[in-house]
């Protein structure tokens, strides 16, 4: 049984379970099939307010709550993690970054198109040569009177040709340490320049849209400047702590997706005269995959309410994204085994689900990272 929630939260998630069934599992299999990011959901997204999650009424979004959040997410990749994946990015990072360091002109103009789908966030911060030494990127931006000039290339970035906006992290001071050197900025992806220079094919998450980036004298004005000269560093690793909580929830929601696919399939699947789910080898599979994913929801739930408090809770959802995102990278691989051969096949989903986790252990800081990261709060 779930973890119970309060009556809001219960209503949201099956209003977003609902919706997903309708609009969503019809198509899964195809967009990834096409690795075609789906355009047409969209504006479905935007009608139930999934796209301003936490943006304020003032610029048309929904205000909700991080534990929403987190609800929204686990349940759009129960059904599809390339979905969950875009949800939590355009949510998470990009309009994140606005809604916590913009100024009221930034969020007037970029909050209320994106809580429209009208503009789609992307948050650029990974590069070819920085990965989890995010400090160590090579994109510059220069000062040149009213403006600044940015140039270099980003990898991996989620929306990247298909939002309207893009975050973009550059370095503005090389003469002081990597932390403290680095600046952010907004840049409309129909700036000259501005270029998604190549489509990733990727195992996983397929239909995200996941692009590398090249910037080549890209040039705004000063009021695209994100927070403060040379203090981005520090405020994308707040943004990265709420997005470690989304990556969880994908996570739980892929494998909580996975568990049920593998229930099902073990109570229809006769062998030997009698169906799997009979056999004590593939209920001990079901009973560690559901306790596991009861453990790693109440860690999820927890970074998220201590989030909602305004308590510290980087810790929390660094454990809640390593735990998560391993848990569910076995449970999709032990559902997969409990399909057998035909799970192996394009012709059950279990598949995409076990493709689209990997991913958890890997987006929003390896799970080395995190590790990295709980030890150091545990050794303060």
């Amino acid at each position: 049984m779930e973890f119970e929630l309060p009556e809001e939260h219960r209503i949201l998630r099956q209003t977003v379970r609902d919706f997903c069934e309708r609009e969503v599992r019809p198509h899964a299999r195809e967009w990834d099939r096409e690795e075609r990011f789906p355009h047409e959901i969209v504006p479905k997204l935007a009608e139930l307010g999934l796209l301003g999650i936490k943006i304020p009424v003032a610029y048309g979004g929904s205000a909700m709550d991080m534990l929403s959040y987190a609800i929204v997410v686990e349940e759009c990749a129960r059904v599809d993690g390339s979905l969950a994946l875009t949800v939590a990015s355009h949510n998470g990072l990009g309009t994140g970054h606005v809604l916590a360091f913009g100024t009221e002109a930034q969020k007037q103009r970029y909050l209320s198109r994106a809580v429209t789908g009208e503009w789609l966030a992307a948050w650029a911060l990974t590069e070819p040569g920085s990965g989890s030494d995010s400090a160590g990127m090579q994109t510059t931006a220069v000062r040149d009177g009213d403006d600044w000039v940015l140039n270099g290339t980003k990898m991996f970035i989620t929306q990247g040709s298909v939002g309207g906006f893009t975050v973009v992290l550059a370095r503005t001071n090389k003469a002081v340490k990597p932390q403290r050197g680095i600046t952010a900025f907004i840049v409309e992806q129909t700036t000259p320049g501005y270029r998604a220079s190549k489509k990733l094919e990727k195992y996983g998450c397929r239909s995200s849209d996941t692009v590398e980036l090249t910037l080549e004298n890209v040039r705004v004005k000063d009021e695209a400047r994100l927070g403060e000269v040379d203090q981005g560093f520090y405020d994308t690793m707040s943004i990265l702590d709420g997005g470690r909580v989304s990556i969880a929830a994908m996570a739980l929601g892929l494998g909580r997706g996975a568990l049920g696919m593998a229930v099902r399939y073990a109570k229809e699947r006769s062998q030997f005269g009698r169906p799997i789910a009979d056999f004590q080898a593939i209920q001990w599979m079901l009973a560690d995959a559901q306790t596991r994913l009861d453990a790693a929801e109440l860690l999820i739930h927890r970074a998220a309410t201590l989030a909602d408090q305004g308590k510290p809770f980087s810790q929390e959802a660094s454990m809640a994204k390593l735990f998560a995102s391993e848990v569910a990278t076995a449970v999709c691989s032990d559902a997969l085994q409990i399909h057998g051969g035909y799970g192996y096949t394009r012709e059950f989903d279990v598949e995409r689900h076990l493709r689209d986790a990997k991913l958890c252990e890997i987006g929003e800081g390896t799970s080395e990272v995190q590790r990295l990261v709980i030890a150091k709060h545990l050794l303060a």
